[in-house]
């Protein structure tokens, strides 16, 4: 009989906890009557737009990039991603006194591009719909000597950003449904170690946009499905396919996956501003658009919902949240 050890574990987020202590913020925990009433439950969200850099990734890439070697930190940190994970690693870089180098899709959202060289990273860009990031990135590392840490599919950068959920409930207790943005699954899976860790019972649900709804096709299928690199708003969840350690949790711990359309994460950015005064991301608002058009389902009484991220500049939030329809 063999036992397979899993990435990640309740203890490795405690661990990366810890860890963050001090560099990471505790994000606060909204409520609204309002949001209460219109879906009949007790929802607690987990603000992740007010973390550093805007996002939780910082929780995971501080963790991952916190525990390299001072030989590895003296010859620097490359990554790869649309945004977040980007202005992440650079700003972990900086805290550690290295340098990065991010691969990032030529059609990113300028507003991260630019906060991600004001962290002091270089940027190399490419084409999301021709090019292989992965293997850019890999390539540059070999080049220079580099350390790539990886959006999700790292043990610790999941671990980092279970601590999200891990937050969440030491302030709310039980909750009987966690809902998570899901893309490469790094978030998903290190929130829902966290979830079932501490409260078996609780429900599990992902969110994808109808567009890029690789995960929950290879939950189906039992295996990872790549699909066509989907067009959908939210670009933070714009993946082909899940990692390969992240699904190997997610196809475990993951009740249920919930597909939003990009109309309806609009409309849902657009409740968040004017109900709860806060500014989400397209990819952050996906469980919220989940809750307020029931696609998640019936639920329980009391639901915890993790908003992933905020970083959207004023004039593309204007154009999604507007008269405008917003690019696809």
């Amino acid at each position: 009989m063999t036992t397979t050890t899993p990435p990640v574990t309740l203890d490795d987020v405690r661990d990366a906890a810890e860890r963050l202590k001090g560099v990471a913020h505790r994000t606060p925990v909204l409520r609204s009557r309002t949001l209460d009433e219109l879906v009949g439950a007790e929802v607690f969200l987990k603000c992740e737009n007010f973390q550093r850099v805007g996002a939780f990734k910082f929780r995971g890439a501080y963790n991952a990039a916190s525990r390299l070697t001072p030989e590895q930190l003296g010859r620097g940190i490359a990554a790869y991603s649309s945004g977040n994970h980007a202005q992440a690693v650079a700003l972990a870089a900086r805290e550690l006194g290295t340098t990065a180098v991010i691969v990032m899709p030529e059609d990113a959202p300028p507003s991260k591009r630019a906060a991600t060289e004001g962290y002091g990273a270089e940027i190399v860009t490419y084409d999301r719909y021709t090019g292989d990031r992965v293997a850019i990135a890999e390539a540059l590392a070999a080049e220079r000597g580099l350390t790539v840490i990886p959006p999700y599919e790292h043990p610790h950068v999941m671990a980092g950003q279970g601590t999200a959920a891990l937050e969440l409930l030491e302030e709310t207790g039980e909750l009987g449904a966690l809902l998570t943005p899901v893309g490469g699954g790094g978030l998903m899976a290190g929130s829902a170690t966290v979830a079932k860790g501490l409260y078996p019972d609780i429900r599990t649900i992902g969110v994808e946009p109808e567009a890029g709804d690789d995960t929950k096709r290879s939950l189906e299928a039992g295996r990872r499905v790549s699909i066509p690199v989907p067009h959908t708003i939210a670009d933070g969840q714009a993946l082909h396919v899940p990692g390969e350690l992240t699904f190997s949790v997610n196809r475990r711990l993951v009740d249920a996956i919930a597909l939003v359309a990009d109309d309806e994460i609009r409309e849902a950015m657009r409740f968040a501003f004017e109900r709860l005064k806060i500014v989400v991301e397209p990819s952050g608002a996906t469980p919220l658009a989940a809750l307020l058009t029931g696609r998640a389902g019936v639920l329980p009484r009391r639901i915890g919902v993790i908003i992933s991220g905020g970083n959207v500049d004023a004039a593309r939030f204007a154009e999604l949240c507007g008269t405008g329809s917003g690019r696809t």
